[in-house]
């Protein structure tokens, strides 16, 4: 199965807005693109998902990744493309769902643990591996499973990351980072949202 591989960006930091609503996600897109922010993930268990999704891709720039987590089910990708979303993250490895991702030339971020679940997701097609949760595993534990992968496979922390704990991650070679709470929790404010980004960008700039 052949991938899309991850792009190259200048900052590899994928929000998630998690229970965001339709009508918060415009202002929120518009402060996190502004602070350098150029991956966005609304997971399906948030209020209207793909109506979410669908607005956010027709506004955000070209040079913007939009896309769903939380993504389990193949139908679920069909609608995701219908939605015009190009990122794929899922917090477990269904070769199908990768798979159907690879068919519409989607970005695919399964979640793996283990080195048999990592190798499952790269003979699936997946663009990059979201070690997941990160805090569980923590940087030593990602680097002795990123020991046995391919060479150039593309590595993301998820889960406990944050701008206090980038340095950790990035001195194993990890440059991908999903941020959850750290950035955004339902009922913020498109000021508070730009807040924590804006410190997010400034900690990955550092490195």
């Amino acid at each position: 199965m052949t991938s899309s591989k991850w792009p190259k960006m200048r900052r590899s930091l994928v929000a998630i807005l998690r229970g965001i609503r339709p009508d918060e996600v415009l202002p929120a897109l518009d402060v996190l693109i502004e602070a350098g922010f150029t991956a966005i993930e609304i997971p399906l268990n948030s209020p209207d998902p793909f109506h979410s999704i669908e607005q956010a891709a027709r506004k955000a720039p070209d040079n913007c990744l939009i896309g769903a987590g939380t993504v389990l089910k193949v139908e679920d990708v069909d609608r995701l493309n219908d939605a015009g979303g190009r990122l794929l993250v899922s917090p477990n490895v269904v070769p199908a769902v990768i798979e159907r991702a690879c068919r519409y030339d989607m970005i695919s971020m399964p979640g793996v643990m283990t080195p048999t679940e990592a190798f499952a997701a790269l003979d699936a097609g997946a663009s990059a591996l979201k070690f997941f949760p990160a805090s569980v595993l923590g940087a030593k534990g990602i680097a002795a499973i990123k020991a046995v992968l391919p060479a150039g496979t593309e590595i993301g922390a998820v889960g406990g990351v944050s701008e206090r704990n980038f340095a950790e991650y990035s001195a194993v070679g990890i440059r991908i980072f999903g941020l959850g709470s750290s950035l955004y929790k339902p009922g913020m404010t498109p000021a508070e949202i730009g807040e924590r980004a804006r410190a997010a960008v400034v900690a990955y700039d550092r490195l």
